[in-house]
This record gives structure tokens, sequence and C-alpha cells, in this order.
């Protein structure tokens, strides 16, 4: 049994090692920084400090296109300027991991505090049409866990998955148990089949780009959602608490899902954590209950997506500025 004291980072770090990682490229920056310091100087993985965000996500689309499993940190300015080859990544299928440490925006915002507001930006943040997986622990323990699970579900649908965190998870000391019970998908040899690939970003039949080919293009992108959603029905991650009590459930994820999680006795409570695709389970499980509150580190976001799924009244209590307060907590669920 190997129990450890680890950093929420840290336990990304060997979650990605446990997974196979072999390169990582990435730049500096609160509050992610501490994924690269963690794997420097591993002989497991070859490691890279680009000159900025954009530099790291080529260099990992390259390594993973050279056979090597590859990953990416930063938090939500990395992000943003990582968008353009996101989408790359998605229109050549290229399979690596992307963890996004989320602080208060937007720009440079409060580096040390935590947010979620970088929740649309991953499932939207490119342009087109493409289809992430994305995954959202609340524990140094599940961000072990489900950083094994963001390397096989990028191997199994070929392409970019993105693993969400915050500031406060990820600074969080926890002890875990490094388990060796699970699978690991390995990556395919060749890797990926590189006489039958396409590798650009255009619209393509298998190696060949066909760029003014409506029937084809839609044939393409119906292909890669078709494989995404298939791959994300493997990973139906989500928490449920049922209080037979309770008319409401609370919805929540996250660091703010820690503190909401000490409202079980008054409230049933639902926590996602394969984020996108949303699991359609939430549509059984809030025919139960006459009201549904989702609380967040944000404005909304991810309130209108579960209000658009549901397609009924889904109220919304706002915690931004980087603080999570219990008694406040309470208080703004007495008034809604």
């Amino acid at each position: 049994m190997d129990k450890r004291l680890l950093q929420g980072n840290q336990a990304i770090a060997l979650g990605a090692i446990a997974a196979g990682l072999k390169f990582f490229a990435g730049y500096p920056i609160t509050p992610a920084s501490e994924i690269i310091h963690e794997l420097v100087g591993r002989h497991e993985v070859k490691t890279a400090q680009m000159e900025d965000e954009i530099a790291s996500i080529n260099a990992v689309i390259g390594a993973s296109l050279a056979g090597a499993k590859a990953m990416t940190a930063t938090s939500g300015p990395g992000f943003s300027l990582m968008q353009e080859s996101v989408g790359l990544a998605h229109m050549m299928e290229v399979a690596l991991v992307i963890v996004n440490v989320q602080r208060a925006g937007p720009s440079t915002g409060m580096p040390t505090l935590p947010a979620q507001g970088d929740i649309m930006q991953t499932i939207y943040g490119s342009h087109g049409d493409y289809f992430p997986i994305v995954f959202y622990p609340n524990s140094v323990e599940e961000l072990y866990i489900h950083t094994i699970n963001a390397f096989n579900a990028a191997e199994e649908s070929q392409s970019p998955v993105i693993l969400l965190s915050d500031a406060y998870v990820s600074h969080l000391y926890e002890t875990i148990e490094l388990t060796d019970d699970f699978d690991v998908i390995d990556r395919a040899t060749p890797p990926l089949g590189a006489s039958n690939r396409h590798f650009t970003g255009l619209s393509h039949e298998g190696p060949l780009p066909k760029t003014v080919d409506t029937v084809i293009y839609r044939e393409l992108i119906s292909r890669l959602q078709s494989k995404c959603d298939k791959t994300a029905a493997k990973y139906n991650y989500f928490e449920y608490i049922e209080n037979l009590a309770s008319d409401t459930l609370l919805i929540s994820y996250g660091a703010l899902s820690r503190a909401v999680h000490l409202f079980k006795d008054d409230y049933s409570i639902y926590r996602p954590i394969r984020m996108f695709p949303v699991i359609e389970d939430i549509k059984d499980i809030a025919q139960k209950y006459e009201k549904i509150i989702v609380l967040e580190m944000n404005m909304g976001q991810y309130c209108k997506e579960i209000g658009r799924i549901l397609k009924r009244d889904v109220k919304f209590i706002s915690i931004t500025g980087g603080k999570i307060d219990q008694d406040e907590i309470g208080e703004r669920l007495k008034n809604v």
C-alpha cells in the first residue's frame, strides 16, 4: 500500500506518469506550475519548458504524433492561447491531455485565487465544431484517478481531453493511496497509422485534403462527434447524494462542491465529474425535485447548460471572488 501526502498538482503529475506519460511541455503559470516542477528530472518523462503556451501545445501535438503519450498544463490565460491548436488537434485526431488549473479572470485576474470561469471555454474556446471530453475532480485522490482516465479517454477517442482543476483543489494537500488497480490503454503501434493520416487542419478524407466537398465534411464532423460521444459514455463519473426529505437538488463541482457537500443533511446533491458531454443521468435525477439550484464560482456558465438540457427553470447562486464561505452559502440557499 503506497500512501502519500500529496498536493493536488503533484497527484496530477503522478497520475500522468501512471498512465504512461512520456512527454510534457508547458510554460510556468500560477496555479499550475507545480505540475511541471514535479515532472522535471523524472526519468520516465521528457519535460520541456517552452517559450509560451502556444509553443507548449504544439510541442505536445508533435510528440503525440511521434508516438508519445503527451500532456500540457496551464491556467486560464495560457488556455486561451492554446485554443487554435486545440481545434487543430481535434481535426487531426491527436490524443493528448490538457490540464487547466483555473484562477479568477478574465485576463490576469487574481492569479492566486480559484475560480470556475473556464467551463464553457473548454467546449467552445476554439472555432468550428468539435466535441471535447472534460473531467473536473474535487479532491487530490480524484485528480490522480481522473488524470489516468483522461489519458485513457484521449487514447480511445484519439482527441484532446481536458482535465479541469482550480487553485484550491490543485493546492490542497491530502493523504491518498496510489493504487495500481486501474487499466491503462496503451498507445497503438504504429501510433497513428501515419500512412493514412492527414496532418493539417484542413477538412479531409483519409490522408487527402477535401476543402470544398460538403458531403465529405459532413461525414468527417459526424464521425468525430460519434467517436468522442462513444468514448465519453464509458466515463460517466458523477456523485449523487439523495436526501429523501428534500425537494431541492443542489448541483456543484470542483472546489465549491466540497463546501456544498456539507449541506447534504438538508438537500440532495449532484456533482458532475465528467463535465462534458453532460451526463444524461441528470435528466432522470432532476425529475425527482421541485427546485434545482446550481452553485458555481462564475456568473452562471454550467447553470445555463443544465437549464438548456433539462428544459426547465434552474436557480443559480454565484460564488465569485476566490472565497468559499460555508455561512454565506447557507444564507444564500435560504433566499433562493
